[in-house]
């Protein structure tokens, strides 16, 4: 049995980085990008109006209370247009014309003279104007050639506003890690709309991994539910490899137990065993694997906690190496609750997050740990990590974070705002 951080670094150090390919905006939203997005042109990518108004030339500032003739009318789409002196009115987004460099707000001025259609022809300022003012100058947003976007950025709404606005109408992302899930147990009814046989149970294992894996931004290939033989095992993992799957995450049969068949028909397909047994809780008889010219093989317990830790913990921090997103920064919040965890080994708990009057963030651990619980987990909206040499830790005691699912760093409920207002040190 090893521990979880030398297990942990034996696994990223399998991990190929997963190639490039190009996706259209509209579809990258949650995708990786694979390569620093340089902005093909200024944002603004010309000086235009604020607001409603008057343009004008202020280099040398205009005085409260000068009259300018109106020489033409400038709307947002308009091309170009050279400014002839004077003052144009200028609609908001309208392109400044040459020469001009400010403007007045429409009600910051005098209209003296103006046509009968209301076309004005003459105005007065009814206060100072100077060079900049009410304008957006090109490339205030930004820069030409700025990289706005770094390699193994997730893209989010955001991201996509900016780029559509830079006019990038296709990106290069990560392609999605393909995986293969193959869950194991004669006892497993894979068909929800099945009553239960004496001695079955409903497989949670494989739905949670489907939905956890599409949510880290995974193509699941399958999701196959087999009984407790090698030789089933062994055909479903076939299936995966000829999927061309880059990984296959497997629950149950991993253990000690006559029906614990993983670790030997692994051995027959001439996998190379990186470890087996970690010394965590819960999931401690977790299992990974590199198969000869396949796939990398992570084989979870098919406890439901000690799939989802495997899943947080250690799939995670894997696909996250393989689309090259790096790591995940660590917080910190205050135990509520005292917790005695066994001595060489790293706890991982699931608790709720709140936050005190003056603004620091506390972790509620429940008693109901136990592995085979799924409600908890379902109520909870963090992890408490605690390492091998924790020993016994005090209500007050500062902890390590991490957010429940999914790899975003604390990414959901008050979970999120503790990542954003978080006021202690890491």
């Amino acid at each position: 049995m090893i521990d979880y951080d030398t297990a942990l670094q034996r696994l990223l150090a399998q991990a190929r980085r997963l190639p490039a390919e190009l996706s259209a905006l509209a579809q990258a939203a949650e995708r990786i990008l694979a390569a620093d997005l340089i902005s093909p042109i200024a944002l603004p990518s010309f000086d235009h109006a604020a607001m409603d108004g008057y343009a004008l030339s202020a280099g040398e500032a205009l005085a409260a209370g000068t009259e300018h003739a109106v020489r033409g009318s400038q709307a947002a789409g308009d091309a170009a247009r050279g400014s002839l002196g004077g003052a144009w009115e200028i609609m908001t987004g309208a392109r400044l014309p040459d020469g001009l460099d400010a403007v007045i707000a429409v009600e910051r001025a005098e209209l003296i003279e103006a046509r009968p259609d209301g076309t004005p022809l003459r105005i007065r300022l009814r206060e100072p104007l100077a060079a900049g003012r009410n304008v957006r100058l090109t490339g205030s947003d930004v820069a030409a050639g700025e990289a706005v976007l770094g390699a193994g950025t997730r893209i989010e709404c955001a991201h996509l506003m900016l780029l559509a606005a830079l006019g990038v109408a296709q990106v290069a992302v990560v392609r999605r890690p393909r995986i293969a899930i193959i869950c194991t147990g004669k006892e497993l009814q894979a068909d929800l709309a099945q009553a239960l046989r004496p001695g079955q149970i409903y497989n949670s294992n494989g739905p949670y991994l489907t939905a956890a894996l599409a949510a880290l931004g995974a193509h699941v290939l399958s999701c196959d539910t087999v009984d407790d033989s090698a030789v089933t095992y062994g055909a479903a993992l076939r299936r995966a490899i000829d999927a061309d799957a880059d990984l296959v995450i497997s629950t149950g049969a991993v253990s000690m137990g006559r029906y614990d068949f993983v670790p030997d028909t692994l051995r027959q397909f001439n996998a190379e065993l990186l470890f087996h047994k970690v010394a965590i809780r819960p999931g401690r008889p977790l299992l990974a694997a590199r198969l000869d010219h396949g796939p990398l093989v992570v084989a979870l317990p098919g406890t439901p906690m000690a799939v989802v830790a495997g899943l947080r913990f250690f799939v995670t921090p894997l696909l996250r190496a393989m689309t090259g997103q790096g790591g995940e920064p660590p917080l910190r919040a205050i135990l509520d609750s005292p917790q005695q965890p066994k001595a060489g080994l790293r706890h991982f708990l699931r608790a709720t997050l709140h936050q005190d009057a003056e603004g620091q963030w506390h972790a509620a651990v429940p008693s109901q740990q136990q592995p085979y619980r799924i409600q908890p987990f379902a109520q909870a909206d963090a992890w408490v990590v605690l390492g091998e040499d924790a020993g016994d830790c005090a209500a007050g005691t500062r902890v390590e974070v991490v957010g429940l699912e999914c790899g975003r760093s604390l990414s959901t409920g008050n979970a999120h705002q503790a990542q954003a207002g978080w006021r202690g040190s890491p």
